[in-house]
């Protein structure tokens, strides 16, 4: 747990400084205590060890900036933590923008029964929610986004999520999509050739 102790009220480069060095650290917000110092000096003033040093950056637009000013000036004594929840947040986004510049397909399978299908390791839990944004992207061709936490389908006409699975060797990729495929869709949706 880390606790940390702003100058006074309304102390929002404290505050910044702080907030930058825990996101880029993956410090969580419930590891966080956010506290204002008191005229009177505390005998015991818990503190943790220094964050080392990251190579991470993390930059937010200035509207969040501006807002996080207007949020320090508020009376709740929570406002620091709800801020700080609120920052950790957006490395979210981040994710999904990583997600959407990282995935790149592989094509298993030939002509009408290929597959296009990919893997990726997300921060956060942000599948379902960018899934979407391939299915637009890539509409004319069925694709995986295989990944530990959850699989996201697209058959053309809709996005199916699935239980996530363990991460392939490069070799083993087409092999793994072939279990997964087989365990997904309903065989009685193919249309196969009937015996004569």
């Amino acid at each position: 747990m880390r606790s940390i102790i702003l100058t006074s009220e309304t102390d929002f480069d404290g505050w910044r400084r702080a907030a930058r060095s825990f996101v880029v650290n993956n410090v969580k917000p419930s590891d966080v205590t956010w506290r204002v110092r008191s005229n009177a000096p505390e005998l015991f003033e818990p503190s943790a060890p220094p964050l080392e040093a990251s190579h991470n950056t993390f930059s937010v637009s200035a509207k969040f900036v501006a807002l996080a000013q207007a949020a320090i000036l508020h009376r709740d004594p929570l406002r620091f933590a709800i801020l700080y929840r609120l920052l950790w947040r957006l490395r979210g986004d981040r994710d999904q923008y990583r997600m959407r510049a990282a995935v790149r397909f592989r094509e298993i399978g030939r002509e009408q029964k290929s597959h296009y299908v990919a893997w990726f390791e997300p921060e956060h839990h942000i599948v379902e929610a960018t899934a979407p944004f391939f299915a637009s992207r890539f509409a004319d061709m069925p694709w995986s986004i295989l990944t530990p936490d959850v699989c996201a389908h697209w058959d053309g006409h809709a996005v199916a999520i699935t239980p996530g699975i363990e991460a392939p060797g490069e070799d083993r990729l087409e092999q793994t999509w072939r279990r997964t495929y087989a365990g997904i869709f309903n065989p009685a949706r193919l249309k196969t050739a009937l015996p004569r």
